[in-house]
């Protein structure tokens, strides 16, 4: 009798590879789940950005990110944590009127947000904690020290500031992705230049004055009275 060939060991398959022969995962680390996290936002948009969607990106479980991120809204705020780091802060060191400064400033603080349309509307209730917002921070307040604006008054304008430019970019980000605001808008100008001298006589005289300048012109200036009052306007107990 012919012997039999001595039989061959089965081919390992993928299901069967030891987790061992796999691939090692990169450790989880907060910079990376950030750093993650901006990526997945500036591809897919800040509504895609959930801790589900993170997890499934980092080939990991949601309850591996709650060690490092608690929810959703801290994770946004890390987020605009991380973007804040583009913001221009160079006006704090260059030379020229403090005012005008500090409003080049905190339009590149607008830009930024500009940029990122969900995370505009996010920021109004995203609080960063990190040395990016630290530091425009502490800009803001060097701006104000250097022209004189006593520290009260600069305690509670760094905060008036910031959300001038944060609630200018929402505003904005929000008609361009809504066309129900983006109608709202267009509706109440229509009123607004319909309106008869009998009726509403201010409102006829200003005319097309209500909607004159640039989009840019008009945050210039409304950062300058905010910047004017906070210099002038003494806090009040």
């Amino acid at each position: 009798m012919t012997p039999r060939p001595p039989e061959q060991p089965p081919a390992a398959t993928p299901a069967s590879r030891s987790r061992r022969e796999r691939p090692a995962k990169p450790a989880l680390t907060y910079d990376g789940i950030v750093g993650t996290a901006v990526a997945l936002m500036r591809s897919e948009g800040l509504q895609r950005v959930t801790m589900r969607r993170l997890a499934q990106q980092l080939d990991t479980g949601p309850a591996s990110l709650y060690v490092y991120v608690a929810n959703t809204a801290e994770l946004h705020a890390a987020i605009l944590e991380d973007l804040l780091g583009e913001v221009d802060l160079s006006p704090v060191r260059a030379p020229g009127d403090w005012r005008e400064r500090l409003v080049t400033l905190l339009g590149s603080c607008t830009r930024t947000l500009f940029q990122y349309p969900g995370l505009a509307h996010s920021a109004l209730v995203a609080r960063p904690s990190g040395p990016n917002y630290l530091a425009l921070v502490e800009s803001v307040l060097a701006l104000l020290h250097e022209g004189g604006v006593p520290d009260a008054q600069a305690a509670w304008g760094v905060d008036v500031l910031l959300q001038v430019a944060t609630a200018t970019a929402a505003e904005q980000s929000t008609r361009d992705r809504d066309a129900a605001a983006e109608d709202e808008h267009e509706a109440l100008v229509r009123a607004l230049r319909q309106a008869t001298s009998t009726g509403h006589p201010r409102i006829a005289a200003l005319g097309d004055d209500l909607f004159s300048g640039s989009p840019e012109q008009r945050l210039a200036w409304i950062f300058r009275v905010v910047i004017n009052g906070t210099e002038t306007t003494a806090r009040t107990h």
